[in-house]
């Protein structure tokens, strides 16, 4: 059996992001894949001796994970990128097999995560090791204009409240993402009380231009 084009369906994958995400899509753009999740990838990969093939399959699903956006920049992206991998690897001689699990670690992705497999618990964490990350905050600032931009404001009640309450019901699927993130995702859970108490607090006037990050 010929042996998958790893490298080829990377570039493939490369290209689309480069050239077709839309500039709106301030977040899930090619630096949250190439500069944020690939790099987590790699990391929690080590530290949870994925290697091999499964290695390759959990960066092909990386670098495909937001891929969907590039058609869709609905809540079901990730159907349309499984979609597009089961189209694509084929011609870089993926085995139905290897697409399977590809299209499993891109589902996992969405929201609320619920991997079952050791590579689906790596790349949930991947996806989100952000949350435990000092740069977490301009990044979440991004992902608020980019929600904004794509037609959904809110207020700064609004967004903290949610932000709050999905920090506080994530949790991290891997030894290896506790040990590197679970510290930091709590002290960025208590900066975003201190955020939305100030927004809830009549003497402050609402949320200091800049507090978010």
């Amino acid at each position: 059996m010929t042996a998958p084009d790893f490298a080829g369906a990377w570039q493939y994958a490369l290209r689309r992001l480069e050239g077709e995400l839309s500039p709106l899509l301030t977040y899930h753009n090619l630096a949250h894949t190439q500069d944020d999740v690939l790099p987590a990838a790699r990391r929690l990969a080590t530290l949870e001796q994925v290697e091999g093939q499964d290695l390759n399959l959990l960066l092909t699903a990386a670098w495909y994970h937001d891929i969907g956006f590039v058609e869709n920049r609905a809540a079901d992206h990730e159907a349309v990128g499984v979609r597009i991998v089961t189209q694509i690897l084929p011609r870089y001689d993926f085995s139905p097999a290897q697409i399977q699990i590809v299209g499993a670690l891109i589902l996992v992705t969405q929201i609320p995560q619920s991997p079952t497999t050791h590579l689906e618990k790596v790349m949930a964490d991947a996806d989100l090791d952000l949350l435990g990350r000092d740069d977490f905050w301009p990044l979440n600032d991004a992902l608020r204009a980019e929600t904004t931009a794509l037609g959904k404001p809110t207020t700064d009640e609004a967004w903290y409240t949610g932000q709050l309450a999905f920090l506080q019901t994530h949790r991290y699927f891997t030894a290896a993402a506790r040990s590197l993130r679970a510290a930091g995702k709590k002290q960025n859970i208590r900066k975003m009380i201190e955020l939305l108490e100030l927004c809830r607090d009549p003497a402050t006037g609402g949320l200091p231009q800049g507090a978010g990050g």
